[in-house]
């Protein structure tokens, strides 16, 4: 079982560096430190909930079952600190979300305080690692620390599984997506654990024994359970961020034949970024390159060469849009090759062309070096043909 929920916190603990932007960004942001907050409690829950934890924790202070009031305070934290992320979520008068957030902490503090002194109250001599639960759940003061944390677990699910149904019913996209993903992780919570813990202490209550519900089926139910329930958390702040960088892998590899066709001119700061840098720098030094270059050509761009390309593009049936993007390349191409003709490119300046200083309107944005770089195979070959040399 130790395997099963050091995966589990292993899982939390890879979100919570994913989604941790640093000291300073955190502290500004309240959602994103109390999203790191919650998913890197979610880790300690399962790391400390671990048998193998747990007798090392036993085994360190010199006290039998030492490890389950700290457990159980850990959770009570969890508990609390997805309360505070949902609040957080949710949004609205930062004085409102202050004093929800402080009454949560309050009632969660207290909880914690009381599962220590009824620990400290109780006699529980004997150390298990599985089975506390029922073991002692007939025992005096250790049976009111059971139920205080499985309380203070079940209130947390039942808010925020209320509180996500009536969110979900008024939001779309991801934000719904991940809402429903907390959903079923907290019903799975719910359902896997704390019902099979209940189930498990009161048949010990009546005399019976059902320990394997909260033994065998319990445990890797509810590392199920918050793994979904966190992704539903996780997921909608980091898919964004991903596709922005899927995207911009994909751009970067679209403006590679512009690159290709006007890195001889282009004097923006070296070296490239390294291949382990994120797609996002990795974009903005190649547009920031390339529109280094295209500023060198600028005096060499001929409107003949375009209008040319441009009539030949509209003829073919192109639309007066795409004329004019392959219109742009059309110049872009034939000034790049009269500066691979020229022995310092700076004299382009000096060149005698029929535009002069022609501004580019794909230039604007990303989406706009794209389609120039698209339209680059679109050039008629006749553009060769007007170059002045």
């Amino acid at each position: 079982m130790s395997l099963v929920v050091y995966v589990a916190a292993a899982v939390f603990a890879a979100a919570a560096l994913l989604l941790f932007p640093g000291p300073r960004t955190a502290l500004r942001d309240p959602l994103t430190a109390s999203t790191c907050v919650a998913v890197a409690l979610g880790a300690c829950c399962f790391a400390c909930s671990a048998p193998a934890t747990l007798g090392a924790v036993n085994e360190a202070t010199g006290i039998p079952n030492f490890g389950a009031p700290m457990t159980y305070s850990v959770i009570s934290a969890y508990s609390a600190s997805l309360l505070v992320l949902l609040i957080n979520w949710r949004g609205g008068h930062p004085d409102r979300i202050r004093r929800m957030v402080t009454r949560i902490v309050a009632a969660y503090g207290l909880l914690i305080a009381a599962i220590i002194v009824t620990f400290a109250l109780a006699d529980a001599p004997t150390e298990r690692l599985r089975d506390l639960d029922t073991y002692y759940a007939r025992t005096p003061y250790m049976r009111e620390m059971i139920v205080l944390y499985l309380a203070g677990h079940a209130v947390c699910a039942v808010i925020m599984i209320v509180v996500c149904l009536k969110w979900a019913r008024t939001v779309t996209g991801l934000l719904r997506w991940g809402l429903w993903l907390i959903i079923w992780g907290l019903v799975l919570d719910a359902i896997g654990f704390e019902l099979a813990k209940i189930i498990a202490v009161v048949a010990r209550w009546s005399g019976g024994d059902l320990d394997w519900l909260s033994t065998t089926v319990a445990p890797p139910t509810a590392a199920l359970g918050a793994v979904i329930c966190s992704a539903g958390f996780v997921l909608p702040r980091l898919l964004p961020a991903a596709h922005a960088h899927w995207r911009s892998i994909w751009d970067y590899r679209s403006l590679e034949p512009l690159w290709a066709e006007v890195q001889a001119v282009a004097t923006a700061p070296k070296p490239a970024p390294s291949w382990w840098q994120l797609p996002k720098a990795r974009l903005q030094w190649l547009e920031l390159s390339i529109h280094d270059a295209l500023l060198q050509l600028a005096p060499a761009f001929d409107t003949a060469v375009g209008q040319a390309a441009y009539d030949e593009a509209t003829a073919l049936g192109r639309s007066p849009k795409e004329a004019r993007v392959i219109s742009e390349a059309a110049m872009v191409a034939a000034a790049a090759r009269k500066a691979r003709h020229l022995d310092d490119s700076t004299a382009l300046a000096d060149q005698d062309v029929t535009a002069g200083r022609y501004r580019l309107d794909a230039v604007a944005d990303t989406k706009g070096l794209v389609q120039l770089a698209q339209a680059l195979p679109h050039v008629p070959s006749a553009d060769e043909s007007r170059i002045h040399h």
